[in-house]
This record gives C-alpha cells, structure tokens and sequence, in this order.
C-alpha cells in the first residue's frame, strides 16, 4: 500500500471538515499528553500524532497510550473482537538484512522522512515508508496494571490556569510583542509579533492562542530553528509555514490546556493547506515533524515558578 498517500488522505479528510472541528479535536487530544507507547513509554512522532489524536477523539478514548497487536498478546493481554486499529506510518532507511522482529521497531516510532536530509538518503539507500496499527488500551482486554495507570496518569502541571501556562511561555521564549494593529502577525524583517490589543479579542484565552500561533512562526527565525520552504514548495512555502504553525500551536495549546480557545483570523489558509497537502503526499510528514520542533524549542523555555527557581538554587 502507499502508506504516505494514505496518511496524506486521512489528514486532508480531518481538514475538510472544518478548522473550528480540527482544532477543536486536535487541541482537546493534546490537553491528554502526547500519544505513548503502552510497552516502551516512548512517545510517537510527527504525523502519527495526529492521526492518534483524532482517533482518541473520535473513539472516545481517555487514554493517549497505545499498542499494537502484538505488543498486547506479549503482555498477557487481547485486543477485543472486532476492534479497529489505527493505521500509522514508520519510516527507516533499507537494511541489508531483513529484521524479524519488525513489529517491536515499528511500534517504538521511529525516523520521520522529513528528518533525513538528501546527503544522508544518499549515504543510506531507499528510505522505506511501512504501516503499522496501533490499538488503544481502551480496545484491549487484560491489560497489567502499569499500562493501564500509564493510561491513567494525569498530564504534568495540569492544575496551573491555562491563560497562566500560556503567559509563561511566552514570557520565557522572550520575543518581541507590539499591540495595537489590525490583526495578528509574525515579522521576519522585524523579527516581531505584532497582536491587536487585547480588549479586541473574543476572550484571554483566544489572545493567548492566537499568540502563542505567532510564536511558532516566531522559532523559524534564521538565528532560531531557520526553517526555509522555498525551493521545495515555491509559490506554496508560504501557506506550508503557515501549517507548521497550525500544528505547532495545536502542540502548545494543548500543553497549556487550551481547549476551548480560538485561533483568531487564521481560518482562511484551509484551502491552501489542501491544496499542498493534494500536491505532496510528504509535506504533511514534514510539517508534522517542524511543528514538534517549534514546540519542543517553546516548551523548553517555559518560565518556572519563583518557588522552583529558588529550589533549584538551592540544590545547586
């Protein structure tokens, strides 16, 4: 099967249906934690996020924390008669020798076609794109205590006020913000985010969420992340970046418990973004994995408390 174009296909349906029901589900998945691994712990990557994220929307489920089919039976535990997984994708460079033990590395996640520059496919060979099926631990039956509790685990820092998450990484990543214009913005030239002022926005929260979206165009910044579309999407670089912020700030709205806040002024790039993901079956592995970056480099400046600060002075 043509695993790229199927994901690629499963991704454009969820964009059809509308940015207010996306981001919606997406925002709602993420405010759970990243989908996990039952067996490793190991989180998934890129566009496998995605596509677990509107299935634990979709089914209801609790829990972020998945496993394949085998992986149940290894651990006493049985996927429930008539049970549909989860298709995901698994990228790795073609081995000399052929692995039998094929599911266990494919279930761990694994390299993401975006990640691999043209040097290193050169170096390497073929670069395979394999399906995998994920199960929820919601769709298993005797399942060991641990995997389930994996489930059941609370999202780290869940008790602080999202709109106060949200400040504290703004505040940390340091960027320059200007209020008073007509709408939201990110700035190369200027390497700022301009926002109108806040009484302009429907809620506090919608003013964090459309700042924190600039904040992921903000990262792609050459003295930052230095993402550059240009000679691969031409003309459609623009409205790709402007994916990469779409998923990168569903990534950070859920991380500060975001849910039910809006994006504002960014509904009209569906179209666009359609119309790249229908002309490169790759591009939404490529966003999907930019996007975790952008987070990832958010995340890791995140303003601590007074009190943690003083405590980890302490300790040093």
């Amino acid at each position: 099967m043509d695993v790229r174009q199927a994901v690629t296909d499963r991704i454009v349906a969820m964009l059809e249906q509308g940015g207010h029901v996306f981001r919606e589900r997406w925002t709602r998945a993420a405010s759970r934690g990243m989908p996990r691994n039952g067996k490793t712990g190991a989180p998934y990557r890129g566009a496998n996020v995605l596509l677990l994220w509107d299935a634990a929307i979709e089914g209801g489920y609790a829990s972020n924390v998945w496993l394949t089919y085998r992986q149940a039976r290894s651990v006493g535990a049985q996927v429930r008669k008539g049970e549909r997984g989860v298709l995901c994708a698994h990228f790795e460079r073609m081995a000399r020798e052929r692995r039998d033990d094929a599911d266990e590395v494919l279930s761990e996640g694994g390299m993401d076609e975006g990640a691999v520059t043209a040097e290193a496919g050169a170096r390497a060979g073929v670069l395979l794109c394999r399906p995998f099926w994920l199960f929820n631990v919601a769709q298993i039956d005797g399942l060991p205590l641990e995997v389930v509790d994996l489930g059941l685990a609370a999202p780290v820092e869940s008790t602080r006020a999202p709109v106060e998450r949200a400040l504290r990484l703004l505040g940390g990543c340091n960027a320059t913000i200007r209020h008073g214009f007509d709408q939201a913005a990110y700035l190369p030239a200027l390497d700022e985010i301009r926002l109108p002022w806040p009484r302009q926005f429907t809620s506090p929260e919608s003013q964090c969420a459309t700042a924190l979206h600039e904040l992921v165009h903000w990262t792609g910044h050459p003295d930052r992340l230095n993402r550059s579309f240009g000679r691969r999407f031409g003309d459609a670089a623009y409205a790709f970046e402007e994916l990469v912020a779409e998923l990168g700030s569903a990534f950070v709205m859920g991380h500060c418990g975001l849910v039910d806040a809006t994006v504002e002024g960014h509904a009209a790039y569906i179209d666009a973004w359609l119309q790249v993901l229908r002309g490169d079956r790759t591009a939404i592995f490529m966003a999907a994995r930019l996007a975790e970056e952008a987070f990832a480099f958010i995340v890791a400046r995140e303003m601590p408390e007074l009190g943690e600060s003083t405590a980890s002075a302490e300790d040093a």
